[in-house]
C-alpha cells in the first residue's frame, strides 16, 4: 500500500502516527532505490515467525513502471521482487486515476503528488540463517489478517497534512483521505471487508457491438488469494452501480466459501436475474489475471469474444 504526498515529510512526523503500534526499528535513509532509499519505520506483525511491515518515506514520484531489465536492471528486479506490490502491473496508476468513478478530478491531482510512504509487508526481513531455511510464507499465512493490518497502518497515516491520497497499487485504487476513513468506517459497523479500499471496479462499453454491450471487472482480488471477477451484460439492460454490487458480493463470497463456479453455479443478481459464472484464465483487460466471468442468464445471446477461453463448470 501507498500514501501518496505533496511533499515528504519527517520520520518523526510519521512515527507519532504510529505511536499506537509496536516499532522495532527506525532507520535512517539509505542509497538503494528502488529497493529501499528513505528513512523507515519496522513495525512488529507476527514477530514470532519473522512477520514484519516496513513503512518508508521516499522523496520522490511513485515509480509506474518496471523498467529495462538492460537499461534499469534494479528497477526491474525491484518490480520483479514485489517491492511496488506483489500483483501491481506497469501503469497501475495511471489506471487508478482513470477509473476513480467517486473521485473525478483524481486524474490531474494525483500526478501532483511529489513523495510517498510505502508500506510493505514480508516474513524475510532480518531472517536468521540461509535462504533455504527462511521461507517466505509462514505455514498458518492468511491473507485477510496481514491486509487489515497495513489498512490500519494506512488509516493513521493518511490524514498527515501532507497527504493527497491512499494508493492500493494492486487494486490500482486510490481514495482521498476523507473517503478512505468514511468507508472504513462505514465497513467495520457493518462488519464487512473494505474491498472497495483493497481493490477497483471499473466499467467498459464495447461501442464495436451492435448492440453495444460493457464489461465491468475487479483488479486486486489476488491479494486475497482469489480471482478477480468479470460482468458482461448488453448496454442499457442492467444499471452498472447493481452489477457493481453483484461484483462485491460475489467476491466476498469467494473469499469466505471458495468457487463458485463448480457445478455451473448461479448467483441471484440486479433485477432479480440469474448470473452464471465461469473460471477463465486470464482475463480481458490489463492488468492479466486469471477472474471468474459472470453472465446473466437473461435470454441475450453472447457475444462471441466474451465466450473466448471461459472454462465450462465442471
Amino acid at each position: 500500500m501507498a500514501i501518496l504526498l505533496r511533499n515528504a515529510p519527517p520520520l518523526a512526523a510519521v512515527e507519532a502516527r504510529l505511536r499506537d503500534f509496536p516499532i522495532v526499528r527506525r532507520s535512517e535513509a539509505s542509497t538503494t532505490w528502488p529497493f529501499g532509499g528513505g528513512p523507515s519505520l519496522l513495525v512488529a506483525w507476527r514477530p514470532d515467525v519473522n512477520g514484519y511491515v516496513l513503512v518508508e518515506v521516499l522523496d520522490r514520484r511513485w515509480l509506474d513502471q518496471m523498467g529495462d531489465p538492460k537499461g534499469d536492471g534494479d528497477v526491474f528486479a525491484a518490480w520483479g521482487m514485489g517491492y511496488f506490490g506483489p500483483g501491481t502491473w506497469p501503469g497501475a496508476l495511471d489506471r487508478a486515476g482513470q477509473y476513480a468513478r467517486a473521485w473525478p478530478e483524481a486524474r490531474s491531482a494525483v500526478p501532483l503528488h511529489r513523495a510517498f510512504i510505502r508500506i510493505l509487508c514480508s516474513y524475510v526481513l532480518g531472517a536468521k540463517g540461509t535462504k533455504s531455511d527462511a521461507p517466505v510464507m509462514p505455514p498458518d499465512y492468511r491473507p485477510l489478517p496481514e491486509l487489515e493490518f497495513m489498512t490500519r497502518i494506512a488509516a493513521a497515516l493518511v490524514n498527515l497534512p501532507e497527504t493527497l491520497c491512499y494508493f492500493n497499487p494492486n487494486g490500482e485504487c486510490i481514495q482521498r483521505p476523507s473517503e478512505f476513513a468514511d468507508m472504513l468506517s462505514q465497513f467495520a459497523s457493518l462488519r464487512l471487508m473494505p474491498l472497495p479500499l483493497w481493490s477497483n471496479t471499473r466499467l467498459f462499453t464495447i461501442s464495436d457491438l451492435q448492440p453495444p454491450w460493457d464489461l465491468m471487472d475487479t483488479v486486486g482480488m489476488m491479494q486475497l488469494d482469489v480471482p478477480d471477477h468479470e460482468a458482461c451484460f448488453e448496454s442499457g439492460a442492467y444499471a452498472p452501480e447493481d452489477v457493481n454490487i453483484l461484483l462485491m458480493n460475489a467476491s466476498a463470497y469467494v473469499v469466505q466459501n471458495g468457487s463458485v463456479t463448480r457445478g455451473g453455479a448461479a448467483m441471484v443478481g440486479p433485477r432479480d436475474v440469474k448470473w452464471q459464472a465461469f473460471s477463465v484464465k486470464e482475463g480481458l483487460m490489463t492488468p492479466p489475471r486469471a477472474t471468474i466471468r459472470w453472465f446473466p442468464q437473461d435470454g441475450r445471446e453472447v457475444p462471441q469474444g466474451f465466450l473466448a477461453s471461459v472454462a465450462r463448470p465442471n
